[in-house]
């Protein structure tokens, strides 16, 4: 099936590469919260953080994905976005203290944008269609006000409530009216996830603090990249499959994919979050054993990325290879590994994770519409 005629064809700008740096800061302070608070309280604060802030991360992808951004206007109330971004993203680290009322405000100053640039600059059709989803997104900003004025269980509540309310939001509201155009938004994906996985690598120094490099450093620096290279191959490894897919998909049926992508690219970013927390917190002491703690964040987050881009492959129907599932499962077994010499583990899951990139042996590179 050939893509539709009136596919359009620009790329994704310098502005946009801009705004995900801003974006991936977000992805920095999720992991250091991790890093300081291994625990299973730790992991939900990251998840449910993580949840919220993507789903507004994804709005703005489709938002650059139909509207111009060589209109002043427009770059104006886009870099509006990144300072909303930002200020969320400094109050990460004590949101679940004093810091939540900061994280709040942000969140509505970056969804108001958000709605407002719709409706002023998109079609009739997409206007009509957040305007069906400003209001949940605005409900959630607030609640996230409110529990930044809260505390104790109330404030969990308000916190849950919004991460829960945003994953159903697609259910109940009419996606029928967005335009997706294909190759700008795989690109867009694609490149959020090179930069986080810049940031994996970003961790190391920070968790280095400046040490002498020694045999030991070295080593793990080395590993650490090894994985994130191995990730990044097993992402890339069906890139062009990818957008092909998204391509000769009918323009009608494209939303709906769109959001199954965003939903797999969410869990990929929280397999980074886990593996850059585990590479941080590998880094004093590598040839030890730093507990279970970090031994669990590198191996299940090296099988979530793996897979979740599975997944993806799978709903646009791209061949993938039985290696894939082997990696998962071999990367959640590194766990012993890891509780008895860190720069073991990340050295089997540099191997398996780079497993997860062959590609099956006869495959076609062209996946079916549907």
């Amino acid at each position: 099936m050939e893509p539709a005629a009136d596919e359009r064809t620009v790329r994704v700008s310098t502005l946009e590469l801009f705004f995900d740096l801003v974006f991936v800061f977000t992805l920095t302070q999720l992991t250091g919260l991790l890093a300081d608070d291994p625990t299973w309280a730790g992991l939900a604060k990251v998840v449910l953080l993580l949840s919220i802030i993507w789903w507004i991360y994804d709005g703005y992808v489709w938002l650059t994905n139909t509207v111009a951004l060589d209109v002043l206007g427009h770059r104006l109330l886009l870099l509006g976005g990144m300072a909303g971004f930002l200020l969320m993203a400094l109050a990460i680290p004590t949101m679940f203290d004093e810091g939540g009322v900061a994280f709040g405000l942000g969140y509505l100053a970056v969804v108001s944008l958000h709605g407002w640039l719709y409706l002023r600059a998109t079609s009739a059709s997409e206007a009509e269609a957040i305007r069906g989803i400003v209001p949940y997104n605005l409900a959630a900003a607030l609640m996230l006000v409110a529990a930044g004025l809260t505390g104790g269980a109330l404030m969990w509540a308000l916190v849950v409530a919004p991460a829960v309310l945003l994953w159903f939001v697609p259910y109940v509201a009419r996606m029928e009216g967005f335009q997706v155009a294909a190759s700008h938004f795989v690109e867009r994906h694609g490149l959020v996830v090179i930069v986080a996985l810049g940031e994996s690598i970003v961790v190391l120094g920070a968790g280095a603090g400046g040490a002498e490099v020694g045999l030991e450093l070295g080593l793990i620096a080395i590993l650490g990249l090894a994985l994130s290279a191995a990730l990044w191959w097993t992402y890339f490894s069906h890139e062009e499959e990818l957008e092909h897919a998204m391509l000769v998909t009918p323009p009608t049926e494209r939303p709906q994919r769109a959001l199954l992508l965003g939903y797999a690219h969410f869990f990929l970013l929280l397999g980074v979050v886990l593996v850059a927390a585990g590479l941080k917190k590998a880094i004093p002491d590598p040839l030890g054993d730093l507990g279970w703690e970090t031994a669990l964040a590198l191996g299940a987050g090296a099988a979530m990325f793996v897979a979740a881009d599975t997944a993806m492959l799978r709903t646009l129907r791209v061949p993938y290879g039985r290696a894939r599932v082997v990696a998962v499962l071999a990367a959640l077994a590194t766990l012993p590994i890891g509780l008895l010499s860190t720069v073991a583990q990340v050295a089997a899951l540099a191997g398996i994770v780079a497993l997860a990139s062959v590609r099956p042996r006869g495959d076609s590179a062209t996946p079916t519409a549907r």
